[in-house]
């Protein structure tokens, strides 16, 4: 009597893998909003200048790096990850002493700032390598720098030992190669080409990518940062057919790596969905991954917005300076300046807890209370700081429109 076969669960074993499709239609509506909002960043990155869009660009990017390790369950050496994207910036002389820091920040340096060149397996196989320098991930040797040739099953599980949730399984390794061959093949051949309409929408082709790329899994580790690297390549080259003039490193400040890891959970929850076979008739033509494009154009819009929040308290952070080097200012007074424009301000999730008062004003400059008070009143004076609050409640904060502190808490 003849075995029956396993019924598919999961897109790669589908018998349309992999002609991945989504609704135009059904997508418009997100698809235009995404555009208005990148339109929305890119317009106030280019009001703030050159200097500041530099700072702009350093602190995202080094919150990507961190966002997509941390997406992993890794944390990097943020001192280290700051001397390595500042030193790809051109704004220090040596990168970071960390080498798997450096590797994945050379990594999204490749991504973007090579987004017109080939991506073969080799340049992929170079990046994975990159990621794990010592041969290791953790503990564990690894395959590095080739495509994984184990003999047992690629998945993704959760749980204790003995009882795991297998969440997704991927193609075995036999068909590894031909299958990235295949993805590497479809990634070149819809290049959206400089000024010229594109075959499908930017946007929508980068969650593909990200799609795809997560579905074959080629690599023993390592495939989640480069297949969030792969759809920042996808961004850039869809920013660059709509604006041949446009820097690809703008790509870093749409900040997709930090809204992924804000909304992790729901990033999973939408990624194993779109790759198991629910609702997917097994005759037809296709695979609709219309969910999953949808999900991404969103998470795509909602980075957008978030980023506009970054450049604004930057373009305000740098009016305030401006407004500062005006007046006679003491090392003490920017000393104190700086840390209440780094802690930000209530509405942007940051600011210093119940404002600054005397007392700690004068804690922080190591200098009297008399000193302190005459500092603060010579702030308040220059429109450098305003007062909130009367007598034991006075607090003082920076002089920014539109800058709140947040309460003290019970």
């Amino acid at each position: 009597m003849p075995t029956s076969q396993p019924r598919p669960r999961y897109i790669w074993q589908h018998s349309a893998w992999p002609q991945l499709t989504w609704d135009a239609v059904v997508l418009a509506p997100a698809l235009d909003q995404a555009r208005l909002e990148q339109g929305r960043l890119l317009g106030l990155l280019g009001a703030i200048g050159l200097e500041q869009a530099k700072a702009v660009q350093r602190e995202l990017w080094v919150q990507e790096a961190l966002a997509t390790a941390s997406i992993e369950g890794e944390q990097l050496n943020l001192e280290s990850l700051r001397s390595s994207v500042a030193h790809r910036l051109s704004l220090a002389d040596a990168p970071g002493t960390d080498r798997s820091v450096e590797g994945l920040v050379q990594v999204m340096g490749d991504a973007l700032g090579n987004h017109s060149a080939l991506l073969d397996l080799d340049r992929l196989c170079r990046w994975q390598s990159a990621l794990f320098p010592g041969g290791t991930s953790g503990i564990t040797r690894i395959a590095v720098g080739r495509v994984r040739d184990h003999a047992d099953a690629m998945q993704i599980v959760s749980g204790v030992l003995g009882r795991e949730v297998v969440h997704y399984e991927a193609p075995p390794s036999a068909q590894i190669t031909s299958e990235t061959e295949r993805f590497l093949a479809w990634f070149e051949r819809t290049r959206p080409a400089t000024g010229m309409s594109p075959a499908i929408n930017g946007i929508a082709r980068a969650a593909l990518v990200h799609l795809w790329f997560e579905s074959i899994h080629p690599f023993e580790d390592g495939n989640g940062r480069l297949g969030r690297a792969l759809a920042d390549m996808a961004l850039a080259q869809d920013m660059r057919s709509q604006d041949a003039q446009a820097s690809p490193a703008l790509v870093r400040v749409y900040g997709m790596a930090h809204q992924m890891l804000k909304t992790r959970s729901a990033y999973y929850d939408a990624l194993n969905h779109a790759q198991r076979l629910r609702g997917i008739a097994p005759e037809s033509g296709t695979i609709d991954a219309t969910p999953w494009v949808l999900w991404f154009v969103q998470t795509f819009t909602s980075a957008c917005v978030a980023s506009q929040a970054v450049v604004r308290d930057a373009r305000d952070k740098g009016q305030f300076w401006l407004r500062a080097a005006q007046c006679q200012t003491n090392e003490r007074q920017r000393k104190v300046l700086e840390r209440l424009l780094e802690a930000g301000h209530a509405g942007s999730g940051g600011g210093f807890l119940g404002g600054m008062t005397t007392d700690k004003y004068a804690k922080i400059t190591g200098t009297s209370k008399a000193t302190a008070t005459r500092d603060l009143a010579d702030l308040i004076a220059n429109g450098l700081l305003r007062v909130e609050g009367l007598g034991k409640a006075t607090r003082y904060a920076v002089n920014v429109p539109g800058w709140e502190q947040p309460s003290v808490k019970g």
